[in-house]
Formats: C-alpha cells, structure tokens, sequence
C-alpha cells in the first residue's frame, strides 16, 4: 500500500502535468525549491520570452471539503498576501466539489482536479483558465471525510428532518425520529459538517444550510434510477387521472404520492403540465395500480410515472390536495432536482419559493418534532 507522502507526491505531479497542457507550449511551469515545506511545492509560471513570473503555492490534497478550504486555506491565503500579493494558491486534488470550488473562487485561490475542473485567474502575466470536469465524486476518487455519503434512502430520512424542522438538533434527537441507527447518525452528521451544511456547538446542530443541503443531496441520488419506475400512459388526460384518484380505497388514496413538476406547480409555475409522477408505497403493486387505474403501457410518450417508494419517509408531512396526496414541498425539491429535463429548474425556482416563505412549508420551530417526549 501506498504511503500517503507518495500518493501526494503522485497527485502533485499529474496536477503539474495538467497545467503543463493547460497552459500550452508556449507557457513555462518550473517547479523551485520549496524550503518552507509549508506547502507541498512552489510553481514558477511564466510565458516564454516574458521577465514576469508568477509563483503558484501548492496545496495538494486527498479531498478537499468546503470546512477545509474555509478553516485552513482561506487563513493562509489571507496571510501569504499579507506578505507577497503576487503570489497564489493552487490547491491540487482529485476531484473537488462544486460548493467547494465556488468557495476556493471568492477567496480568490486557485484550483484543479485530476477531472477537469480548474479554475485559475493571475493578474501579472494575467493567466485566466476556468474549465468544467465532473460534478460528481468518480468512484476512484477518495471521500472528502468518512465513507457516509449522502445517497440512499437512509441519508434521505436524515436530509428531509434537518430541512423541515429548523434547529437545535441532537444527534440522540435525530437518531429517535428516523429510527436510523445513531452510528450512521453521527457519522452523517461529521460529514454534513465538513461540507459546512451544517453547523454545532458542542454536540446541539445549531444551525442547517437546508437549501444547499437538498442541491446536495440531489447531486447523490437519481429520481428515475434504472428499474425504479413504469412508464404509462392515462386514455383520458391526467387530470382526470387526478380526479380519479380520490374515488379509490383507502388504500390507493393513502399509498399514492405526487411528486415532481406537479407536486411543485402547487407552488411555483416554472410550465405547466409535464409529466405526472407518482410515488406507489410499498403495499401496492405498481403493475396493479396501473391495472386498476386504466393505465396503458407504453414504451415511449408516458404522461404518468408510476415510481416505487424508495423509503416510506418520501411521504413524511404529505398533504392532501381535493382528495390526492402531495409529497411535502422539501420531498418535491429534492425529487426536482434529481430529476429529468426541465425538473432541475422547477426545483430551483421552488427553493427560491421555500426561502421566501419558510412558513408555508416548516415546521414552526418548537414544535417538537425532533425533540426528545417530555415524562
């Protein structure tokens, strides 16, 4: 097994390799002595032909959470200008994150992952290259802290509670309320602080990025994963379809969901109709809901997708609208955002919606809904 000074040894060097095609032939990257050993190499870039330089600090890193980039590198950004201004950090990494990289870009530092995303900017000579690599973590690449993600419906339970319910938050809390083991908890929980979506004092979640905990959520799951739904098409329209819905048994009404466009055009109207997606809980059967709804199979052009219940928490703080269940708008959010085509934009025009009126959707804040029962 590699020792970790030779894996960053590695990564140095094929991060210099990529700045080296980068900037082209015309372009001359020197690595100088790094006598501080502060950081792990000093660059020296400069065109050919050209007396300007500029020198480039390297950082390279494993993994680079955003509670890194704003507890280590933005103070020693801030103390290396204090002392040259010409002088910038490159922070070199396998793969970085979005939230990461627009933190490094308003602190000014420099960055770039084995995957193609770079942003560097140099006033003298002025060197500017900003680039787009993968917006996911490739499998190769190692976790920005432990190996608790936030995909699978597990993160999913934890996400929809610390986004519905504003905090103080315990782990205990937390843990009672979704039934997920309090392992799996704390470990979730460090991982959300590394990427500064949430935030505690002492062991109390003191304060949740809800918004951008949802963006991120979404980048880890996929609404329409190979296998999790049918296609189908409703003869007589779908609203019908939803004026049928209410007129079934209890346990149809209960078990059926509406998520996506629909679920969000309750809120914001980004276009109207699309496709209408429902969640079928796991007592029925999605063949004999289509069956009993007078749905047609179809290999192209559904109007309904008939979705398998991830995980029973999708129907958390759900309302019924004349009859038919809607998921919550956080549910809706998340399933837009992970979802198809225009879904992305329907998700972020209804967080703008959610921000604007937080009283329409969260709980009111002492309502208990994490907290431990009082005897």
């Amino acid at each position: 097994m590699e020792s970790p000074l030779i894996r960053e040894a590695h990564l140095l060097e094929q991060g210099i390799q990529a700045l080296n095609s980068l900037l082209g032939p015309e372009w001359q990257v020197t690595q100088r002595p790094n006598k501080s050993k502060v950081f792990d190499a000093l660059l020296e870039v400069r065109a050919e032909g050209d007396s300007t330089f500029t020198q480039l600090l390297v950082e390279a890193v494993r993994a680079v959470p955003p509670r890194f980039v704003m507890e280590r590198l933005v103070p020693r950004v801030q103390l290396l200008r204090e002392v040259n201004h010409y002088t910038n950090l490159l922070v070199i990494a396998p793969w970085i994150s979005s939230q990461a990289r627009e933190l490094l870009r308003q602190n000014g530092i420099a960055y770039l992952d084995l995957t193609g995303n770079v942003g560097i900017r140099v006033s003298r000579p002025a060197i500017i290259i900003h680039t787009v690599g993968a917006e996911k973590a490739p499998r190769s690449a190692p976790r920005e802290s432990s190996r608790t993600t936030l995909a699978g419906p597990k993160a999913g339970r934890l996400v929809r509670l610390l986004a519905d319910v504003p905090p103080p938050h315990r782990a205990t809390d937390l843990h009672r309320v979704s039934t997920l083991s309090l392992p799996y908890v704390s470990r979730l929980l460090d991982t959300l602080e590394d990427q500064l979506l949430i935030r505690r004092q002492g062991r109390t979640i003191t304060e949740v990025d809800w918004a951008q905990l949802l963006r991120a959520r979404a980048q880890e799951t996929s609404l329409l994963s190979h296998g999790s739904y049918r296609g189908v098409l409703a003869p007589n329209g779908v609203p019908a379809l939803l004026q049928q819905i209410p007129q079934l048994s209890t346990e149809y009404v209960d078990g059926l969901s509406v998520t996506g466009s629909y679920a969000a055009q309750r809120f914001v109207q980004v276009a109207v109709g699309g496709q209408l997606m429902l969640y079928v809980a796991s007592w029925l059967n999605v063949d004999d809901v289509a069956d009993d709804l007078g749905l047609l199979p179809v290999t192209d052009g559904a109007d309904v997708l008939l979705l398998n219940e991830p995980d029973s928490f999708v129907r958390r703080r759900a309302e019924f609208v004349d009859g038919v269940q809607y998921v919550a708008p956080s549910q809706a959010a998340l399933d837009c955002l992970a979802g198809p085509g225009r879904m992305p934009a329907e998700g972020e025009a209804l967080l703008e919606f959610m921000e604007r009126h937080p009283e329409k959707w969260r709980a009111s804040k002492n309502n208990g809904e994490t907290r431990p029962v009082q005897h």
